[in-house]
């Protein structure tokens, strides 16, 4: 249920990729099932909380005991795997109309996709990719800590609170707040994270540009 109709005072939009604007999840399901069956895990409850993280992160949280080096080298043959597997890699709904209606705002890509994987994902839903994003590459920090959010908004040269982050996880819904911005959950995964405002997907979302320059997000339906 939205808490909020419109969002406005808003001079930056901040996007998650995957779940928010682009629907991997079928690639996501398929590589994270194999990774954690070799890891004798069980695959339904490690994809409950894949989504949001960097790849090492997920794996950090699943085996705790394990030694990092292990996690960054299987997150590095995870990110191969998911660049070269754009099988059933869509946009979500509304996303090439809400996208082009950015041209004009400041906006950022956020992602804890790297670089190759965002630029794969981006060009198989055939969305524009934003002049500015913040990719793995740029953080020491995985959402839910707020650094990408934080990069994002410093870059387009806007505060945190000039800002509103779109996302759809339980880590990006936190890293948005933690930064201290207005969050849009989008998608089943945002709809129980208290977001400030939730839409299914984004044919429910209008940008209008203000006369101030400014702009005010318009949510219509459930």
């Amino acid at each position: 249920m939205r808490r909020s109709e419109t969002m406005s005072a808003i001079k930056a939009v901040l996007l998650d990729m995957d779940g928010t604007i682009v629907n991997s999840d079928a690639v996501v399901e398929r590589c994270w099932r194999r990774w954690a069956e070799e890891h004798g895990l069980d695959a339904d409850e490690a994809l409950k909380v894949v989504h949001g993280r960097q790849g090492w992160a997920t794996m950090a949280h699943l085996l705790p005991d394990r030694p990092m080096e292990l996690n960054h080298e299987d997150n590095r043959r995870m990110l191969e795997a998911e660049t070269a597997d754009t099988d059933g890699v869509v946009p979500i709904g509304g996303a090439p109309a809400f996208m082009a209606s950015l041209a004009d705002v400041p906006h950022a890509l956020v992602t804890s996709a790297d670089r190759a994987l965002a630029e794969a994902r981006m060009g198989a839903a055939a969305l524009p990719m934003p002049a500015v994003r913040v990719t793995a590459e740029s953080v020491s920090a995985s959402k839910p800590d707020p650094e990408g959010f934080l990069k994002g908004a410093a870059e387009l040269g806007f505060a945190p609170s000039e800002c509103v982050v779109l996302e759809d996880s339980e880590a990006g819904v936190a890293a948005g707040r933690a930064a201290g911005m207005r969050v849009v959950g989008v998608g089943p995964r945002a709809a129980s994270l208290g977001p400030d405002a939730h839409v299914t997907d984004l044919t429910r979302v209008r940008v209008e540009r203000m006369p101030d320059g400014t702009v005010t997000l318009h949510f219509t339906g459930a």
